[in-house]
């Protein structure tokens, strides 16, 4: 990704606290998120059996305890930390801006009594605007259900079988965690997903360019692609690089940070399928290097993507569907082989693909034939993937204020006016019936019900009176 997500630990502008938990966790042992996605890609792969499959879902649903517990043990060191506590409300902070993926954040703005800005995409247990928007679930695919906003009968039921598994994430696998701290120093009738409710201000990573359309809140302001920025001059090695493709142009292909490689067996299609083509490849890649790599391939352990895909000799950006990755390239105008392997990158690869910029590929199906069809058929002029990808360019960079200036902007707004509850609705606080209006309308559908039964009872008298008096004539 980009180099501007990384920042060092001490400078100018800021001070680092850390925060020493009580014990190890075993996300900290090394490789341990490698190792979890190499036995995904396997399952996929019809490598593993059904338990395998059973015992991967497993592990990941560890993986999201063990983050959410360990965020919920930090913040609890910081609050039981008298002096550190006291030094947070004595600096007198105007905001505190913090990711909602995790809770911890969420729980110390909320107790310091801050105002609180999410830089944001996903919450505790699924997207972002499920938490404050209107989400029809007609329309709006929900995470994991791997649809688009098209949707037959089947896929609704689908997309409704998703959210309650959500639903189920949420009290679950992250609600317990919090949940005592904020009993115990916030509110007992506070919980994790209120607080998140109740944020000023929804710095939202997307753009509608890339997003399907729905229904949003004045608090959400959309920065998507904020991090994208014109091309730096590349170092002279990779210059001479892509300069030497000639008229071919070059390949860039990136799994992310946490995706280094995907394992010898599925490295070896791709360096085969690479080597078949008269363009140049530039191929991040960790670990042992492929046998079968090609003299246009040039295997680095790291390269400033952002860079790359703004360079003009960049055809295509191979990817495995990572938000920043995707942003990177329509930003830059370069059409994309998605590759998705885990998470929310299924849903992101289908997004791009529905809107024509790029092919998808699964990593089941994955061999050495189909990747150099799908890559030729990106690569051939006559294909409306560079077109459509320029065209989203275009409306991507056509606004006002770049997406950074527009989060600074609204950060500043927030300090200026100590916080933003004018633009945060009260729907939050209702409880789901009112919300939805099951209670007007089972009155409604009572007081309906009732004159229903009178007129019915009415008339059975009438006519029962009517046929009283023709007895009595006859």
């Amino acid at each position: 990704s980009s180099t501007s997500w990384y920042i060092p630990d001490n400078a100018f502008y800021y001070k680092s606290v850390t925060i020493k938990v009580t014990e190890s966790h075993f996300l900290e042992k090394p490789n341990v998120m490698a190792e979890f996605l190499q036995r995904n890609i396997d399952i996929q792969r019809d490598k593993g059996s059904l338990l395998s499959l059973v015992a991967v879902q497993q592990e990941m649903f560890n993986l999201m305890k063990e983050g959410h517990r360990t965020s919920a043990e930090m913040v609890r060191l910081i609050l039981e930390d008298k002096t550190l506590v006291k030094k947070l409300r004595d600096t007198k902070f105007d905001l505190i801006l913090t990711d909602p993926g995790y809770g911890g954040g969420v729980v110390l703005g909320s107790y310091l009594g801050l105002p609180i800005v999410f830089n944001v995409r996903w919450i505790t247990h699924t997207e972002g605007h499920f938490a404050i928007a209107p989400s029809p679930l007609s329309y709006i695919p929900v995470v994991g259900s791997h649809l688009i906003d098209r949707m037959s009968f089947v896929k609704r039921l689908k997309n409704l079988l998703h959210y309650g598994i959500s639903i189920y994430m949420d009290h679950v696998l992250t609600r317990p965690y919090y949940q005592h701290i904020i009993s115990e120093f916030i509110d007992p009738g506070e919980n994790i997903y209120s607080l998140i409710q109740g944020a000023d201000l929804w710095l939202m990573r997307i753009d509608f360019v890339f997003e399907f359309p729905r229904p949003t809140m004045p608090n959400i302001i959309y920065i998507g692609g904020f991090q994208c920025k014109p091309p730096k001059p590349l170092p002279d090695h990779l210059e001479i690089f892509m300069q030497s493709s000639g008229e071919h142009g070059v390949i860039i292909m990136s799994l992310g940070t946490l995706i280094g490689s995907m394992g010898p067996e599925i490295s070896e299609i791709f360096a085969s399928a690479f080597s078949r083509l008269p363009q140049k490849v530039v191929w991040r890649h960790l670990g042992p290097k492929p046998f079968t790599v090609g003299n246009n391939t040039l295997v680095l352990d790291w390269f400033p993507q952002n860079d790359l895909l703004g360079h003009p000799k960049t055809k295509v950006f191979i990817t495995h569907g990572g938000t920043n990755g995707i942003y990177e390239a329509i930003y830059h105008g370069v059409p994309m082989l998605g590759i998705p392997l885990i998470f929310d990158q299924f849903e992101n690869i289908l997004k791009i693909k529905a809107r024509g910029v790029a092919e998808a590929l699964s990593v089941t199906a994955l061999d050495v034939d189909t990747l150099t069809l799908s890559l030729n058929n990106i690569l051939d002029n006559k294909q409306p993937y560079r077109k459509n990808m320029h065209r989203m360019s275009e409306i991507h960079r056509d606004t006002p204020i770049k997406p950074m200036d527009t989060a600074i902007f609204w950060l500043e707004y927030i300090m200026r006016h100590k916080g933003a509850a004018h633009l945060r609705t009260e729907s939050y606080k209702m409880p789901w019936y009112s919300y939805h209006s099951v209670d007007v309308l089972a009155v409604l559908f009572a007081v309906f019900s009732v004159v229903l039964l009178l007129f019915a009872l009415t008339c059975r008298l009438l006519v029962k009176r009517l046929k009283t008096k023709r007895k009595l004539k006859q």
